[in-house]
């Protein structure tokens, strides 16, 4: 079975098409990353720019072409923080269904959130009784806290790449994320796991297997080393792509707090998003369920 999902954050749209033969038996056949920046319109005027969308309404038909070519059979499509926050955001989605048909959902933080967590179910971890997933978007950051697989606590808070590059991460925010990882992540010896492009292309920098965690001092120096770059340097010696060399400082900003106010020595990097929970609720939502259905 072929499934797609369409994830559109505030840095980048992707898609990811699927086969799925079974719950464990799953393969990525395409992924597609588009580097839309929708947040660096919304974060600083609340809308999202004629020229944004004209570059959005592109994409989406792009990705839909694709989704035909690859004779998908089902698919969902889901917006994050900066269309969350989009004053347009309601006209543009309508615009973009009465153009290519497809139907756009803008989730919650707390949705999204949720979506991570399934889909870090069935990635290979270690068996650790206290769990804190950590997504690091460019509008938002997700915070999930589970004790013996039951949710502990979690919250999304307006802070992302973008809303830094753009001086629009409120001190309020930094401050309620302090709190919640003084007090609740601190609270247990919480294995940390992270999700994103972000940490993603981090874990690659830093040599670690598959399954082996990044330290602490790693994710320092190199905050460190990129901070004294430029962005043209950063791309030439790191051989970065030009939105990862911007965004990644502010990133590893975020994650760093995040492991000194909750006293975390070390992440883990499954190296799985948003576009693949999405794909594998989709199938365990509509498929799976149907299978097992008796009535």
């Amino acid at each position: 079975m072929k499934l797609a999902s369409i994830d559109i954050g505030s840095n980048a749209a992707r898609l990811l098409i699927a086969e799925i033969k079974s719950p464990t038996d799953y393969s990525k056949l395409n992924l597609l990353r588009i580097p839309l920046q929708l947040g660096f319109d919304v974060f600083e005027n609340g809308r999202i720019s004629p020229e944004k969308k004209d570059l959005f309404i592109k994409t989406m038909k792009v990705f839909k072409d694709l989704m035909t070519i690859y004779s998908v059979e089902d698919f969902r499509i889901c917006a994050t923080s900066a269309m969350r926050d989009a004053e347009n955001a309601e006209e543009i989605t309508q615009e973009i269904k009465e153009i290519t048909g497809l139907e756009i959902e803008v989730i919650s933080g707390d949705e999204e959130a949720s979506i991570l967590y399934e889909n870090h179910l069935s990635s290979n971890l270690h068996d650790e009784p206290y769990q804190a997933f950590v997504d690091v978007g460019g509008g938002s950051t997700e915070i999930t806290l589970y004790g013996n697989q039951k949710l502990i606590k979690k919250h999304s808070f307006n802070i992302g790449t973008i809303r830094i590059l753009n001086d629009h991460s409120p001190d309020e925010e930094w401050q309620l994320m302090k709190e919640f990882c003084k007090t609740h992540l601190k609270s247990q010896p919480f294995q940390l796991i992270g999700s994103g492009g972000n940490i993603n292309k981090i874990f690659s920098m830093s040599k670690m297997k598959d399954g082996e965690p990044v330290g602490l001092n790693f994710i320092k120096k190199l905050h460190q080393n990129l901070t004294s770059l430029s962005l043209d340097e950063r791309i030439k010696l790191y051989n970065l792509r030009m939105d990862r060399a911007n965004v990644i400082v502010p990133a590893l900003h975020i994650y760093l707090n995040i492991m000194k106010w909750g006293a975390c020595k070390e992440i883990y990097v499954p190296k799985i998003g948003l576009a693949d929970g999405m794909v594998k609720k989709l199938y365990a939502d509509k498929y799976l369920l149907s299978v097992n259905f008796q009535p």
